[in-house]
């Protein structure tokens, strides 16, 4: 992964803000990504959470914790729709090495530390993720390089 994908992480706009449920998305390789979970955040905040507030309000002056359920509510929706096949499948990194490099893999200490957490259901995968929502949003965290193994794992290698 180039330099740009090692620092992308899910960062929204201000809390409390008019674009608080925006995403900051840098220009270059990673904003496709970044735009199409928006979209999911924006569905989420608009029509799936429940609050008093009319439509368009619930977009405005959303606080980090709201921001944080937006974000595991549509990295859940997506990679249930990517695992199609009633399962979902969440990476994290840990501390420990899973697996060692051969060949022609040249090792990056990150892709060899990823662990995989697989649910068949989309409310365990959405609780899992809102649980350890800090390691797709933190700085340095990989969160986007952990949302595309994720989704790549979701849907199968075979698939």
């Amino acid at each position: 992964f180039s330099c740009q994908w090692a620092k992308a992480h899910f960062r929204f706009r201000q809390p409390y803000s008019d674009l608080a449920y925006g995403l900051e998305a840098d220009k270059g390789e990673t904003r496709a990504i970044l735009m199409a979970v928006q979209a999911h955040i924006i569905r989420y905040l608009l029509f799936d959470r429940t609050t008093a507030a009319a439509h368009l309000e619930r977009l405005q002056g959303i606080n980090r914790q709201e921001q944080g359920e937006a974000l595991a509510a549509a990295l859940a929706q997506l990679l249930w729709a990517a695992g199609g096949s009633g399962r979902a499948v969440v990476c994290l990194v840990t501390t420990a090495t899973h697996f060692v490099p051969r060949g022609d893999y040249r090792a990056d200490s990150f892709t060899e530390r990823i662990h995989l957490f697989e649910f068949l259901e989309k409310a365990a995968a959405q609780e899992f993720i809102s649980d350890h929502i800090n390691c797709f949003r933190d700085k340095g965290s990989h969160g986007l390089i952990l949302f595309l193994y994720s989704l790549l794992f979701s849907r199968t290698l075979e698939r």
